[in-house]
């Protein structure tokens, strides 16, 4: 009987002295952490180094042949003068070639398909360029070599790293100050950062291309079309798990 007394006198003893030692805290590699988790915004602002931008040459005759030919010589010319005006060709790209018949409605008859009068036949060309200052020559040169269509002027930032870092540090303290915020809220108080997720870079989608028509002139007939590049904000966010304390 007294071997049965001591021997549950000293597993009591060593379970008080586990308690004593560990503490009324769990260890810090325990997963019965309190946390808070918080998402933070921050942004970079940079200057757009490239710009693109989409011309086209529209023709209408007669017949199929008529208004391709008419239209392959404009397009031509056009890509000509965008070359000789500094515009290299890795920086041209054919980006639409379309044929549609122009039909006329106004005596179709019952069970009869509409007389085709004509045909109209257009060809688009995206110019790329690494120098935003550049846009205006050349949409002037375009318009005087037979462009009477463009659309999808945007400026661009080449380089997505370019402000990584400083957007990712004011997103990592955005999440910072709201945690601590929150975590005061609670009486409590903010711990190590324990996990950092990153959402990434977001950029605005550019404004949908808006169509503008120019009668082809000649060059002293059409002036520079002025343009600014301004600049563009990119976002980044991240995710943080923060310890509470």
């Amino acid at each position: 009987m007294k071997r049965i007394f001591v021997i549950i006198a000293l597993t009591f003893g060593a379970t008080v002295a586990l308690a004593q030692q560990s503490g009324t805290n769990p260890p810090r590699d325990s997963a019965w952490f309190e946390t808070i988790s918080v998402t933070g915004t921050g942004k970079a602002t940079l200057t757009p180094d490239r710009v693109t931008f989409t011309v086209g040459v529209q023709t209408i005759s007669p017949t199929v042949e008529e208004a391709v030919n008419e239209n392959n010589a404009k397009v031509a010319a056009t890509v000509a003068a965008l070359k000789k005006a500094g515009a290299k060709d890795t920086e041209i790209q054919t980006s639409n070639f379309s044929i549609f018949p122009q039909q006329d409605y106004s005596q179709q008859q019952a069970g009869k398909l509409p007389r085709i009068i004509g045909y109209q036949v257009s060809n688009n060309i995206t110019v790329t360029k690494d120098d935003t200052a550049s846009a205006g020559k050349l949409l002037q040169v375009g318009i005087a070599n037979g462009v009477n269509q463009s659309s999808g002027l945007n400026f661009l930032v080449s380089n997505p790293t370019r402000g990584r870092d400083q957007g990712l540090k004011a997103a990592f303290d955005d999440a910072r100050a709201k945690a601590t915020l929150l975590a005061q809220a609670a009486g409590r108080s903010l711990g190590r950062a324990l996990t950092i997720t990153e959402g990434g870079a977001q950029v605005p989608n550019p404004r949908p291309p808006m169509p503008m028509y120019a009668k082809a002139a000649a060059m002293d007939m059409v002036s520079e079309v002025p343009v600014e590049s301004g600049t563009q904000e990119l976002s980044y966010t991240v995710s943080v798990l923060f310890e509470l304390r």
